[in-house]
């Protein structure tokens, strides 16, 4: 139950509208009659915001899914290179074949015949995979035949992770639903949806998100534990979350998120390590003893010196620098002016962890899409970073092209593949620097400009500080500006009625 000292936002309160305060949501708005006027009729309709959010997020998915019918008809078919060309690539067809599926074999169990002994994914990603080949067994058929109702099977499956990602996004900030849109609206969401299973993990992150912000730890937990089961990263939002908690002396929610999660891990996992233990444990072996691979800056140093790099160095530096950036996140919250918000720190190090990685699948950035519409909602800067992304995207297609194109060297050199590789790493580092830039000048967070402190921070949110560091133990009086509503001054310490204490 909420604390009832806390001020909640009441449903009376006006929701938050870009088209009021983001020039180019402005400018945007003109396709469809331009701004909100004070003479429109705002009265109950059943196009909500969410409900709208999810219609073009549906939508959205579709044109992805058009996007991929060259190589739906063919191209995954008829050589490598024409997949490629047609930048409409995806593993879920090929992996039918490849990781046994075809067959009727189980996941972890079942050897396979090639060079990979098992299924290299995470147990629930595994679920997922097999519940869509139990889908397809009613469609019979040619391999192609099959191969294409596999795929579509996921595709349905991950059409529904899109719509909960969207609408867990837009509910997830009260007063700014429509912020859901920069997910919908996402180039990069569109074209990468169906290249792999990530959706998945990052719809039930998402939904984790949303359960935090409601101040349901437990569900936030079971979630969290859930979305690593699929893939590995949400287990980072663990981390910002302590330090958070940690200065609101929010410990005992923080436990709860913990404990939560660490059963939800467990109780997937734990069958399937006691009684398929050389399965389940390949994902984790195949991800430490993978080399140097596409999309890193660890590929860029091998091809530009010519020289391979070692594995094991490579996980070491790795690990080293993940460390070192997350030091430099866990300073940053503890001697910013004002706690800084759950996704804000959520992007930070999910991108701090995409940026020294050794590898960077095109569906990488799926990841990061919620969470850069919570932590920097301004569509100038959101449009700028997936430009960049859509580039890459079209870059790592086009070098593979380039790669398998033999004598006729079509599509993109190690050089131009180089500066699409670049021009990932500079987006992903221009929303973080913004980012950053947010946390240490409050006043410039577009979502706490109306008054807001952490909307996304459930227990956190206007919850004073009991430990700070550094300038946070003598913040500006004037760190919270509000546009629409009253003055509100919290979440600070050293303010009046902060009974925390301060280091510094």
């Amino acid at each position: 139950m909420p604390s009832p000292e806390k001020t909640s936002v009441r449903q009376d309160e006006p929701v938050v509208r870009p088209t009021q305060r983001d020039e180019v949501a402005a400018a945007g708005s003109e396709l469809i009659g331009g701004p909100l006027g004070r003479f429109a009729w705002v009265g109950s309709s059943w196009f909500t915001p969410v409900r709208v959010v999810a219609l073009v997020a549906i939508g959205m998915f579709a044109l992805g899914m058009v996007q991929k019918i060259p190589c739906y008809e063919w191209a995954w078919f008829r050589g490598a290179s024409s997949q490629y060309t047609h930048a409409c690539y995806s593993d879920i067809p090929h992996l039918f074949l490849g990781r046994g599926f075809a067959d009727g074999l189980v996941p972890y169990f079942d050897r396979l015949s090639g060079d990979m002994k098992y299924l290299e994914y995470p147990v629930l990603t595994g679920l997922f995979m097999q519940v869509a080949a139990w889908l397809t067994l009613p469609f019979d058929g040619s391999v192609q035949q099959r191969e294409q109702a596999y795929w579509m099977a996921n595709a349905g499956m991950l059409l529904i992770c899109a719509a909960v990602i969207a609408v867990c996004v837009a509910r997830t900030h009260r007063r700014r639903p429509w912020d859901g849109l920069l997910v919908a609206l996402a180039p990069a969401f569109a074209l990468t949806a169906t290249i792999n299973w990530d959706l998945f993990a990052v719809a039930l992150t998402a939904a984790a998100m949303l359960m935090w912000s409601r101040e349901r730890p437990l569900a936030f937990g079971i979630l969290i534990g859930l979305a690593t089961a699929a893939k590995l990263y949400p287990v980072l939002l663990l981390g910002p979350l302590l330090v958070l908690c940690w200065r609101a002396g929010k410990y005992r929610q923080y436990g709860t998120a913990l404990l939560g999660a660490a059963g939800a891990w467990l109780v997937v996992n734990l069958p399937v390590m006691l009684l398929a233990p050389e399965g389940w444990k390949l994902f984790y072996s195949f991800s430490r003893e993978r080399g140097v691979d596409f999309g890193s800056f660890w590929l860029i140093i091998t091809q530009r010196t010519g020289r391979p790099l070692d594995v094991d160095a490579v996980n070491t530096y790795a690990t080293l620098l993940m460390i070192v950036a997350c030091a430099g996140i866990a300073a940053l919250a503890l001697t910013a002016p004002r706690r800084p918000r759950f996704a804000q720190l959520a992007l930070l190090v999910v991108a701090a962890f995409i940026l020294t990685n050794k590898v960077y699948s095109p569906q990488y950035v799926l990841w990061l899409i919620p969470l850069a519409a919570l932590a920097r909602p301004r569509w100038r800067d959101f449009l700028i970073w997936q430009a960049c992304e859509v580039m890459y995207f079209l870059g790592i297609w086009m070098y593979l092209a380039y790669t398998t194109s033999g004598d006729k060297h079509q599509g993109l050199p190690q050089e131009g593949y180089q500066l699409a590789i670049a021009l990932h790493l500079l987006g992903t580092l221009y929303l973080c620097a913004l980012v950053v830039r947010d946390i240490l000048m409050p006043e410039r967070d577009v979502v706490r400009q109306d008054g807001s402190d952490d909307p996304s921070g459930g227990v956190l949110d206007r919850a004073p500080d009991v430990f700070a560091l550094g300038r946070a133990a003598h913040p500006p009086r004037h760190a919270a500006h509000a546009v629409e509503g009253p003055r509100v001054e919290w979440g600070m310490t050293g303010t009046t009625g902060s009974t925390g204490t301060t280091v510094g």
